[in-house]
């Protein structure tokens, strides 16, 4: 109870002087960067996902051409 009226009071004050819209900016930043970062990794956890699919299939396919050589 007590921390909540202090939250509001220092809001209220710092309302005033135009630093609650500049913690409220910075805090919109902060998940905007780290939802940016989320979909970064995402981005290369895929990347990877596809380089080492890639890198199956020319393995399967190297092995079957070399069966097929040896015939």
């Amino acid at each position: 109870m007590i921390r909540n009226t202090l939250a509001l009071a220092a809001a209220a004050l710092l309302s005033g002087c135009g630093l609650a819209g500049t913690a409220a900016t910075g805090a919109a930043g902060a998940a905007t960067e780290a939802e940016a970062a989320r979909n970064a990794q995402q981005q290369q956890q895929a990347i990877v996902e596809q380089v080492n699919q890639a890198t199956q299939t020319a393995q399967q396919q190297r092995a079957q051409a070399e069966g097929e050589a040896a015939r």
